[in-house]
């Protein structure tokens, strides 16, 4: 039996440029940091059960691999050439759906698992590629490259993302004192609405690929403002630079709902204005690609009135922390 833990993540500058419509063109950057919050993935290969059994969300029990409805699992057990004999679990802390990349995140922690089963110990960049490949050219999915590698590193981490799709991983040190203050005044709350990213990252990949002139220039030019950012955020991390980190998130909203009319609701643009003439926030964004999910806040006081605000709203606030490890093997022998 082999359990893996693989971090759900929050994007904090750059995000929308992991896509292929856009650093084709000239490179994507990414900062990230990866959460407490896992996806939990258990398997095995039963001695003499010769099917596939899933348990979780959206149980199956199926003759072989080829079965499966589950196109994540099913693609990645027919790369490891595993047709049947094979039975796995997940649990996840936070559900699916929400902004927080979980189906990359589980598809590398079940990655993950299949290589310990059969003794191998992935280098974790050419994991994130292999996620990578099954999501993006295997199954065809519109979507980009930073959720794989988020889960695969955790930690804070920067992504620049050449033209030909190569990634190159970098590390953001910051004091242990900086790091609480960042976490202490970025709050995060859950709006209660699920949604399917690659709905929203559509619309990014339409207009990129458009004919139309008008369309291209305006999401290529708002993409390039939000990558420009990402480097700007992750100087004012390094910094310790909070305040400038909480303009600058606002900044980043701004452009990011240029990108498609999906990504934020009325509701939510009504509560973002409130919350910053009333409460002194200085930015904000939904986390991932928009239309729901968990609301990130900055907020330069101690938050209490903040946070009873937005639960008096239905919305909740997650605790967390920064996750350092990135996807591991907590039980089992690879063999």
């Amino acid at each position: 039996m082999i359990s893996t833990r693989t971090p759900l993540r929050v994007t904090l500058g750059g995000g929308g440029t992991d896509l292929h419509s856009y650093y084709r063109h000239g490179g994507g950057f990414i900062f990230a940091m990866g959460l407490d919050k896992y996806i939990h993935i258990a398997a095995h290969r039963p001695s003499f059960h010769g099917g596939v059994v899933l348990h979780g969300p959206d149980p199956e029990s199926c003759p072989s691999a080829a079965d499966l409805r589950h196109d994540l699992v099913r693609a990645a057990l027919q790369a490891h050439g595993i047709e049947d004999r094979f039975e796995a679990a997940s649990i996840g802390d936070i559900a699916g759906g929400t902004g927080l990349g979980s189906s990359s995140c589980f598809l590398v922690g079940f990655l993950r698992a299949l290589h310990a089963l059969k003794g191998h110990t992935p280098d974790r960049q050419a994991l994130a590629e292999e996620a990578c490949r099954i999501e993006i050219e295997t199954l065809s999915k519109g979507i980009g490259k930073q959720d794989q590698y988020m889960a695969a590193f955790g930690g804070l981490t920067t992504l620049d993302i050449a033209p030909d799709g190569t990634v190159q991983v970098g590390t953001v040190d910051i004091s242990a004192k900086t790091e609480a203050a960042f976490v202490a005044h970025t709050h995060i709350y859950y709006t209660g609405l699920r949604r399917d990213a690659a709905v929203i990252l559509d619309d990014q990949n339409s207009a990129m690929l458009s004919d139309s002139a008008a369309q291209h220039d305006r999401v290529s030019e708002s993409l390039g403002a939000i990558k420009a950012l990402g480097y700007r955020i992750r100087d004012a991390w390094i910094e310790g630079d909070l305040d400038g980190w909480g303009d600058m998130l606002h900044e980043h909203w701004l452009s990011k709902k240029t990108l498609s009319s999906r990504i934020s609701w009325p509701h939510i643009d009504q509560l973002y204005d409130h919350v910053r003439a009333e409460f002194g926030v200085r930015g904000g964004k939904v986390i991932g690609a928009g239309g729901g999910g968990f609301l990130m806040l900055f907020d330069p006081s101690d938050g209490r009135a903040l946070e009873a605000y937005m639960a008096s709203q239905n919305m909740p606030r997650l605790n967390y922390q920064i996750d350092r490890g990135g996807t591991q093997v907590l039980l089992g022998q690879d063999r």
